[in-house]
């Protein structure tokens, strides 16, 4: 019988791999908000995921995520990555990398445009002394 916390038969304490969701039945549900329609939530976990659906010729803005390499699936509809060597389609499938400090910026098309990305696990928030001076 699965375990609530490992999702499968075995102890807490024991990693099993497990099927977690499947991304593209939540991504073309007709009805699938804006915003993160999924996140790895697994405790113990080194990596963060997220599915997220942007709506039609909605825009992320130019960003640069300064620590962490990501890397975005396209699962469903259509879209343009926006790099400073130019504009680059996005179709379904289309997997790209996107290294710590490059500038960036997405685009969706006229169906919107829904993505997995992943990257490392970001620590956690930690108070630190300020160095004397």
């Amino acid at each position: 019988m699965p375990d609530a916390q490992t999702g499968a038969s075995g102890s807490a304490d024991e990693p099993i791999p497990h099927v977690l969701c499947d991304v593209a039945a939540l991504a073309a549900a007709e009805a699938a908000p804006a915003g993160a329609l999924w996140r790895l939530a697994e405790s113990g976990r080194q990596l963060d995921a997220n599915l997220v659906r942007v709506p039609p010729r909605t825009r992320v803005d130019t960003h640069v995520e300064p620590d962490l390499d990501v890397l975005l699936l396209v699962v469903t509809g259509h879209g343009t990555l926006g790099t400073t060597r130019g504009p680059e389609p996005l179709t379904p499938g289309s997997l790209t990398w996107l290294p710590r400090e490059s500038s960036r910026s997405l685009t969706a098309g006229q169906d919107g445009l829904s993505y997995l990305t992943v990257h490392c696990r970001r620590p956690g928030m930690r108070i630190r002394s300020r160095p004397a001076t």
